[in-house]
């Protein structure tokens, strides 16, 4: 008896998994191409979106291997904290570089934004 081998949930359960997995990876692949080809650090930060989403996919594809058992939970647990924290990670790395390149976050009235007063 093989305690690694698991049962296969079916060949269309096969397919959707392949199909998540080849997206995430494609997401993945995308996302680090436009992260090393942007020239500012602005730019890079809108090709880490995509990477997110990727986690959810393979997420996904492990909830449809896996059933909702123990690993299918963290798969899904996982993607969420990713979800969750991907957004605060881009805000505080563009306020640090905001800081790095001003010196402060806060706009001045040279920055060329007009901003309504209430």
């Amino acid at each position: 008896m093989n305690v690694l081998a698991t049962e296969s949930p079916g060949p269309l359960a096969d397919v959707v998994v392949a199909a998540l997995l080849v997206l995430a990876c494609a997401l993945i692949v995308l996302s680090a191409l436009g992260v090393a080809l942007m020239r500012g650090v602005y730019d890079r930060l809108h090709y880490t979106g995509p990477a997110t989403l990727a986690a959810a996919l393979v997420a996904a594809a492990v909830v449809v291997r896996e059933s909702f058992s123990l690993i299918g939970d963290k798969a899904i647990l996982l993607a969420v904290l990713l979800l969750v924290s991907a957004p605060l990670l881009a805000h505080v790395t563009a306020r640090a570089a905001r800081i790095r390149e001003h010196g402060d976050w806060a706009l001045r009235p040279d920055d060329g934004v007009e901003v309504e007063e209430p």
